[in-house]
């Protein structure tokens, strides 16, 4: 399974969706969610990213998190993308702190 199927997949789970759920509510057309969803998932089909924009905002998930290179890269999209804007300013500032020499 690839990175982005294993992403999918676990948080459509997370959300509590099925395949056909998740697939209607980000626009596939009722006859071909399921299969699609799971083609997915399954990394036997790789999703278009607008199709995965679709499915992140159903998710309220961030495009980057389904293709994040690592879990912690992963982990800190989803806590970014779902703060405040006033805690992402404190959360950026913060970082700039930490690298500047």
């Amino acid at each position: 399974m690839s990175v982005l199927g294993e992403r999918l997949k676990q948080a459509r789970l997370e959300s509590g969706l099925s395949q056909e759920q998740l697939g209607l509510r980000a626009g596939i057309e009722v006859e071909s969610a399921s299969a699609r969803m799971n083609r997915y998932e399954r990394g036997t089909r790789v999703p278009g990213v607008e199709l995965m924009e679709k499915v992140g905002n159903v998710l309220n998930l961030p495009l980057a998190y389904f293709y994040a290179a690592s879990e912690d890269e992963a982990r800190l999209l989803v806590m970014f993308h779902r703060m405040s804007s006033k805690d992402k300013v404190n959360l950026l500032q913060f970082a700039e702190r930490l690298m500047t020499p």
